[in-house]
C-alpha cells in the first residue's frame, strides 16, 4: 500500500507563485508514475502534470503548460508541482496521484492511490 500527502496548498494572488509536494510513504516509488490532478465543484477531475519514474518524462495539460513544472525526488519518495504565473482559473483542490507502471495517463480511472488534496485559491 501507498500513502499520499499533499501540503503547500494555500492563497495567492494572481501572477504568483505556490509549490506543492506530495510526500509517498509504505514502499519505495521508484517504480510508479506519479501526476497531479484538479478538482472544482461540480466539474470531473481533470488531469494537471505527470512524470515518469525517472523523471524524464514529463505531460502536462495544454491549460499550464510553460507555468507549471513538474519534478520528484525518489530519494526522498517526493513529487512536486511548480506553479508560476499562477491564474484565476487555476483556483481548485489539488490531488497528487500515484500509479504503478511505466505510461503516463491523463485520466484518473488509471491512477491506484490518491492524495486527500490540498487547496488552491488564485485571487484576481
Amino acid at each position: 500500500q501507498v500513502q499520499l500527502v499533499e501540503s503547500g496548498g494555500g492563497s495567492v494572488q494572481a501572477g504568483g507563485s505556490l509549490r506543492l509536494s506530495c510526500e509517498a510513504s509504505g514502499r519505495a516509488i521508484r517504480s510508479f508514475v506519479m501526476a497531479w490532478f484538479r478538482q472544482v465543484p461540480g466539474k470531473e477531475r481533470e488531469f494537471v502534470s505527470s512524470i515518469s519514474w525517472s523523471g524524464g518524462g514529463t505531460k502536462f495539460a495544454d491549460s499550464v503548460k510553460g507555468r507549471f513544472t513538474i519534478f520528484r525526488d525518489n530519494a526522498k519518495n517526493m513529487a512536486f508541482l511548480q506553479m508560476n504565473s499562477l491564474k484565476p482559473e487555476d483556483t481548485a483542490v489539488y490531488y497528487c496521484a500515484l500509479r504503478d507502471g511505466s505510461y503516463s495517463f491523463t485520466e484518473p480511472f488509471n491512477y491506484g492511490y490518491w492524495g486527500q488534496g490540498t487547496q488552491v485559491t488564485v485571487s484576481s
